[in-house]
């Protein structure tokens, strides 16, 4: 792989989007030519199990369903997407990862550390971004910036003591893999947000952006 592999992460509402487009246009305007994606989705295979995953009752799906439902999602937009951009030698951001199977499915709703793992054996392998972007905000205040105009709230709907463990999941994944994950301050304007996030980058990829 020649690629750059990057991942944003963090609750519903962090900020995510919005700061995953600023870093690629500051990465485009370094002459680093970037493929943006997201999960669930990414692929058109990724897309069509998206649309079951974000829309319908909170209670839809068990956890385990829906971290089988992520995974299949997963795999084939590694396979379309991500995988043949970074031997091209693209730079890769993606809004999710495998960290959200993580947080949502395996901690907060309780499908289990160890099912998780395995899943990510199987499914992911070594494909992991070389750098990871944790967005972290209070809970309730994500919950207050989160889009819902697009129907797209099944998560949340589950609550802020949902969201709330699925912060505390990311902290917890930032602190076991600190040289694949950096936590980043999601509060203040999104100009202050997009400073910090490019600071991140120049002092963990130099390559990537100087």
């Amino acid at each position: 792989m020649t690629g750059v592999f990057i991942s944003f992460e963090g609750g519903d509402g962090a900020g995510k989007s919005t700061q995953m487009k600023i870093l690629s246009e500051r990465l485009r305007a370094a002459g680093r030519e970037v493929v943006q994606t997201r999960e669930p989705g990414g692929s058109d295979g990724g897309e069509a199990i998206r649309e079951l995953i974000v829309k319908g009752a909170k209670d839809r799906w068990s956890p385990l369903t829906e971290a089988l439902l992520m995974y299949a999602s997963r795999r084939d937009h590694l396979e379309r997407t991500i995988l043949p951009a970074l031997a091209s030698g693209a730079v890769v951001i993606t809004d999710r990862f495998a960290d959200s199977s993580m947080a949502y499915q395996g901690v907060a709703g309780g499908a289990g550390v160890e099912t998780m793992n395995a899943l990510h054996a199987l499914v992911v392998g070594e494909h992991d971004p070389v750098l990871t972007i944790i967005l972290d905000a209070p809970a309730e205040e994500g919950l207050r910036r989160a889009d819902v105009t697009k129907g797209e709230t099944r998560f949340e709907e589950k609550g802020a003591e949902f969201q709330r463990k699925v912060r505390q999941a990311y902290l917890d994944i930032a602190k076991a893999a600190p040289e694949r994950c950096v936590v980043v301050d999601a509060r203040g304007s999104v100009e202050a947000v997009a400073t910090r996030i490019a600071e991140v980058v120049r002092q963990r990829l130099p390559a990537v952006l100087s």
